[in-house]
């Protein structure tokens, strides 16, 4: 059986879906599983057993130039030649389903009632109704299972295996503790100063990575007040798997790097603010703290900036809890 999975982006996106991957490979052991990804994001699947190829596009880019769509087009055409035997959009965005309908015709992806461009489900030769605000692991849990007919349950999920890979000499540096300081809105934020108050209670070394200018000054804001913190070079997507995977325990905002704990079994505390704290399942190691304000899933509030009622004192508590494990 062949399939193609769809899930173009974002870096969080790919990462909370990627679990179905080894799912599908132990329910249908001869399937062959290629995944279409935005190319920037590629790596975070690289090394990945479970997919047989990661074939990339650059949506992006027709941005910049309204005539890159006839190549990429043309790209697409010629991964279709694959004749896959179902094409799995778990996006559900119209780009994605454009995406999924060029590449084969049986294509299963999510109904109107479930995602934001309802439009999408038209394009699907076969649809599923799995509420658009119910658990995120949960939409692509049931999505995948409708879709190919087998069993993953939320106990299997639970059980899961590590599924982010890299390369021994991907791990370069390494820390008890990770701190990640940024994310897409300022309002998803915790505050530096408040991070700077709970690394000075934490025995522990700890390392912040960081992915743009912005981040780089609030780690090295961090760092400058506590004699047990560091700041990474710029790294790739494979040596931040690696790292946090690596890592004791992972403190960090609601935004894709933070995910990687998560997906690879290893501590962290999510901290959320304007968004639903339905992005993971939380488990004894796998913590979320939610500040107490009302989230609407289909218009999130950018100017919500409630995250910064949690106090220090609440993650320090679990912080060393998690360490003790």
């Amino acid at each position: 059986m062949k399939i193609a999975i769809i899930k173009l982006s974002a870096l969080g996106d790919i990462i909370h879906s990627a679990f179905i991957l080894q799912f599908i490979k132990s329910h249908i052991p001869d399937a062959k599983v290629d995944w279409i990804v935005e190319e920037c994001f590629a790596s975070i699947l690289e090394h990945n057993p479970h997919i047989d190829n990661i074939k990339t596009i650059n949506l992006k880019s027709i941005k910049k130039s309204p005539f890159n769509i006839f190549k990429e087009i043309k790209k697409i055409r010629e991964y279709a030649k694959t004749n896959y035997d179902v094409v799995i959009d778990l996006q559900g965005l119209i780009k994605s389903a454009i995406t999924a309908r060029l590449l084969g015709s049986n294509v299963i992806g999510y109904d109107k009632k479930s995602i934001r461009e309802s439009l999408a489900s038209v394009l699907y030769t076969k649809t599923f109704y799995v509420p658009y605000d119910e658990n995120t692991i949960d939409r692509y849990r049931i999505l995948t299972s409708k879709a190919l007919d087998i069993d993953i349950s939320k106990d299997a999920v639970l059980d899961k295996e590590p599924y982010l890979f890299y390369a021994k000499e991907d791990l370069k540096k390494r820390a008890d503790v990770i701190f990640i300081v940024g994310s897409t809105w300022q309002s998803r934020i915790y505050p530096k100063e408040k991070l700077v108050t709970i690394a000075k209670a934490l025995d522990a070394d700890i390392l912040i990575p960081f992915g743009n200018a912005d981040e780089r000054q609030d780690a090295n804001f961090i760092a400058s007040k506590c004699d047990n913190v560091k700041v990474l070079p710029k790294i790739d997507l494979n040596e931040l798997k690696a790292i946090i995977s690596d890592a004791k325990l992972l403190i960090g905002n609601d935004t894709g790097p933070s995910y990687i704990a998560w997906a690879n079994n290893i501590p962290s505390i999510i901290l959320f603010g304007p968004t639903p704290p339905t992005r993971i399942y939380e488990t004894k190691i796998s913590k979320v703290l939610k500040s107490t304000s009302q989230v609407n899933h289909y218009k999130l509030d950018k100017n919500d900036f409630s995250i910064l009622e949690i106090k220090e004192e609440e993650i320090i508590k679990i912080a060393k809890e998690l360490l003790r494990v």
